[in-house]
């Protein structure tokens, strides 16, 4: 007999969700826990099972909706989808979705030491699904390179969690300035959009399709280089007003051919128009990969450093389509972002590692990045030691606050919490999240240098007539 109080974030091996039987936790992060489960029809066949971490998440319905209107060979198909009553009664909303077996894709380049060309067509295939998610009128808002699994038996790319995804209509979940994501993959008129001093009523920044395809430019950068793109020193030229070109992957590793190294600097142009749209970008990286030249074959890595010797030499500028016209420095906002730290008590943590929410995964991954779990990735161009993560992808997270809020979980009279993951901290319970600080933004608070989120109490059921659930907004 099942324990009444069975956690949905560390299932038993042959817990039942619905029709699917439980193998083994993949990972966990602050709103799910992925699981490897078969379903009784099919036990051979493998699927990933995504539980909810808090009843009747809202987040759940939407991913589902969101996934249910693609139908792309990128994208892992929803196989089911359903509400898990846990033995005390509370319901956890769970989704299924199509098994990929394989690996991150910056393991996968670790790996492989694929070519130029093959990264284009990887790209290319990338820019497709994104492509299908912006037909479908929604955004991903998540990409990057540990959200991006690669089949081992095909070498196919799927462009995984859709966790963080909106679309038109959809209710707003997340707490304003920025939505869910990762702050080393914001886009430039992302951190633009937070303005000094903050006054109600606060506007959340609503990221578009040219986010999706600025986060794939930095996920093709750090792919080719291991490092993300180095923006301008934005702290001493806050609110000024200067002309700047993307950062160049060529410039750190020549052996990145000239096409991937230009496109890769258009992904991550400053001005959102200049990048392209998801089809346009598919279309020029499949042309590149067919037109390259020999130089497009050497592997991108190799067992000595291919990095230059000399200083590295300055990115070649793209051409300008509103010719003198001035943008903003490369994140800009960063520095608000630090005074926004002093002013409001928000804090700002750099890290190197971005964390996957990985749905799919062929092995455990407790410690990986995203939402889920990550594993740190080492630097693919060896002996060279991985650089840090910018100052202007600094993660902003609000402190813990100093009483409990109305409707969080307790200590008793001992003063601890009723349950063992829980803690007591400021009067409240709260679940220690196994996420990095710069992923603790939404619904997490940073307290000693981790991130935290309260316990919340279910809410009683209506004993009269029943009355709309209001969403938060």
């Amino acid at each position: 007999m099942l324990p009444a109080h069975l956690n949905p974030a560390r299932l038993p091996l042959g817990t039942q969700v619905g029709p699917w039987r439980v193998l083994e936790r993949l990972g966990m992060g602050a709103h799910g826990a992925v699981y490897r489960a078969i379903g009784a029809q099919s036990p051979s066949r493998p699927v990933a099972l995504k539980l909810a971490l808090h009843p009747g998440d809202a987040r759940f319905a939407r991913e589902v909706e969101l996934l249910s209107r693609l139908r792309h060979p990128n994208v892992p198909r929803l196989l089911d989808h359903g509400v898990w009553q846990q033995p005390s009664g509370l319901h956890y909303p769970y989704l299924v979705m199509e098994w990929v077996d394989g690996v991150s894709l910056y393991d996968w380049a670790r790996e492989q030491r694929p070519t130029s060309r093959r990264v284009l067509h990887l790209l290319a295939s990338l820019a497709r699904a994104l492509e299908a998610t912006h037909s479908a009128g929604a955004v991903h808002r998540d990409v990057k390179g540990d959200n991006v699994l690669v089949s081992d038996t095909e070498g196919r790319a799927f462009l995984t969690d859709f966790g963080s995804g909106n679309y038109l209509g959809a209710a707003t979940l997340t707490l304003p300035p920025f939505p869910p994501g990762t702050p080393a993959y914001r886009s430039p008129e992302a951190w633009r959009s937070v303005r000094l001093p903050m006054r109600a009523p606060i506007v959340p920044y609503a990221p578009g399709p040219a986010d999706d395809v600025f986060a794939l430019g930095v996920t093709a950068f750090r792919l080719v280089t291991d490092e993300y793109p180095s923006p301008p020193d934005v702290a001493s030229r806050a609110g000024q007003e200067v002309e700047a070109d993307a950062p160049s992957a060529r410039a750190l590793n020549p052996r990145c051919c000239q096409e991937l190294s230009a496109l890769t600097s258009q992904m991550l142009s400053f001005r959102p128009e200049a990048r392209g749209s998801a089809r346009a970008l598919a279309e020029a990286l499949e042309e590149a990969a067919h037109e390259a030249g020999p130089e497009a074959d050497v592997p991108l890595f190799g067992q000595e450093a291919p990095r230059p010797v000399e200083p590295r030499p300055a990115p070649r500028p793209l051409p300008r389509r509103a010719p003198g016209r001035s943008t903003h420095a490369w994140f800009t906002a960063a520095s608000l972002a630090g005074a926004l730290a002093l002013g409001t008590g928000w804090m700002l943590r750099a890290h190197s590692d971005d964390e996957p929410e990985t749905v799919h995964a062929s092995v455990p991954k407790e410690t990986e990045d995203g939402g889920t779990a990550g594993v740190g990735d080492s630097a693919l161009t060896a002996p060279v030691p991985p650089s840090r993560a910018p100052f202007a992808w600094s993660t902003i997270a609000e402190d813990l606050p100093p009483r409990p809020f109305p409707g969080q979980r307790r200590p008793n009279a001992n003063g601890r919490c009723p349950e063992k993951p829980q803690v007591p901290i400021n009067g409240g319970c709260w679940i220690k999240q196994s996420v990095e600080l710069k992923d603790c933004g939404e619904g997490g608070y940073v307290y000693k240098g981790a991130c935290y989120m309260p316990v919340i109490l279910p809410t009683r059921p209506p004993t009269s007539s029943p009355t709309e659930r209001p969403d938060r907004r």
